[in-house]
């Protein structure tokens, strides 16, 4: 019995609680455009990705999100409607990430994770909706080409 118990536990691993072991989101944070080193809070930034009708997110009052990227594809595009609320006021970009992936094995457990390495030339493209309303993203600034870890921001956007 007691030979039992001890090998159906050495099968176990140390890690097979996989928390921090999972395929990251793209970590976006916002700033001021007029003072580029002050957060700002987003409001009623609605979160659609392309070709949905149901929004991923509504984020409100917060200065930074989390995107997921698509696993089995390299290209992902996000509609980002900000004032979403507003039937005047709001505006919508598009945000396209293109990269390349690699599934990495992380454990017996956890199995594997995608990582995304965002392409250097087109890594990030900004346009706006078919009718053009302005930007209301002025600016963006990659802080990392490889989403490895949720730990960092990858990306800052100024409005």
């Amino acid at each position: 019995m007691l030979l039992c118990l001890v090998m159906a536990f050495s099968g176990c691993e140390k890690d097979d609680i996989c928390v921090d072991e999972v395929t990251p989101q793209l970590v976006v944070e916002f700033y001021d455009i007029s003072n580029p080193t002050v957060l700002k809070n987003v409001v009623n930034l609605k979160v659609t990705a392309d070709g949905m009708t149901d929004a991923l997110n509504t984020f409100n009052g917060v200065s930074k999100i989390r995107l997921p990227l698509k696993t089995n594809e390299d290209i992902t595009r996000y509609r980002l409607l900000l004032n979403s609320n507003s039937s005047t006021a709001f505006n919508e970009d598009i945000l396209e990430f293109n990269y390349t992936r690699e599934n990495v094995y992380v454990s017996r457990a956890c199995g594997f994770k995608t990582v995304f390495e965002l392409n250097n030339t087109n890594g990030i493209f900004l346009s706006d909706i078919a009718t053009p309303d302005g930007l209301w993203i002025q600016d963006t600034n990659l802080q990392t080409n490889s989403i490895v870890t949720e730990n960092e921001v990858h990306l800052k956007i100024y409005f």
